[in-house]
């Protein structure tokens, strides 16, 4: 068993977050999808009994500008406190504006909720994690402000 997944938090569920940004990639990206909908087994070979899958987002971006109910269901989740685990395909991935998903990572540290990618496992109280979801988040921005700073020369 992994030292950040204690039994206090296996007792509780895990949360499988699924996201495509566009309708055409619901459509020809169907490894992302069997990717994503494999996280469930995932999180039951760690020791999650109760496994959820949200994933009504699929086609919405993540941008901020889109209504996403399946996030905002994620955190209504999270917020109950009986959430153990998000899983997601990429910690960046659960949302692509700041303001969410600094929102998401903060109320998982609340809770004591850890968040598993394919990476790793975080936990927002731990220091070092925060710092790794901050730089994971900080990663899928640079390529907005590389094409930005690249426009402005």
């Amino acid at each position: 068993m992994h030292p950040k997944l204690t039994t206090e938090l296996l007792k509780r569920r895990a949360v499988v977050y699924i996201r495509q940004s566009s309708p055409g990639q619901v459509v020809h990206n169907l490894e992302s999808q069997r990717r994503q909908y494999g996280l469930a087994d995932h999180a039951r070979q760690l020791g999650f009994h109760e496994v959820q899958v949200i994933d009504e987002d699929l086609g919405r971006s993540g941008s901020g500008k889109v209504e996403r109910p399946g996030f905002e269901r994620l955190v209504a989740e999270v917020c109950s406190g009986e959430v153990g685990a998000v899983l997601c395909i990429e910690a960046s991935r659960l949302a692509r504006n700041g303001r969410d998903w600094h929102h998401l990572i903060e109320l998982c540290g609340l809770v004591r909720t850890v968040v598993i990618d394919p990476d790793g496992i975080y936990d927002p109280c731990i220091l070092n994690d925060r710092l790794l979801l901050g730089l994971k988040r900080h990663d899928s921005q640079s390529t907005s402000c590389s094409t930005f700073r690249n426009s402005q020369q």
